[in-house]
């Protein structure tokens, strides 16, 4: 496991592509935190929800950064590189209010 990320060059500012996670929304499920895809703006749930359509939409996709997304938290993770990773600036802002489901 490296150090650091070695993939900043995929993080882009993006707009959130719903206010939950577009799976869950769809199937009526719940979710206890929300990650945002800072390649493309999917929103998805956590590992600790039941789904975890956020690391589905990594092994889909290939988009290796998410962000903390409920609320906007600032911090980023590398699926890939398994690190923390900072994302340099403010977090990205939400388009309205998120619906709690847990």
């Amino acid at each position: 496991m490296p150090d650091e990320c070695r993939h900043h060059s995929s993080i882009t500012q993006v707009t959130p592509g719903t206010r939950g996670c577009a799976e869950c929304l769809a199937i009526g499920s719940r979710w206890l935190h929300l990650r945002l895809c800072r390649s493309c703006g999917h929103v998805g749930c956590c590992d600790s929800s039941p789904h975890r359509h956020a690391r589905h939409h990594f092994q889909a996709t290939g988009h290796p950064i998410i962000e903390g997304y409920d609320p906007p938290e600032g911090w980023g993770w590398c699926y890939i590189d398994d690190v923390e990773v900072d994302l340099g600036g403010e977090p990205t802002p939400q388009l309205g209010p998120i619906p709690r489901y847990y």
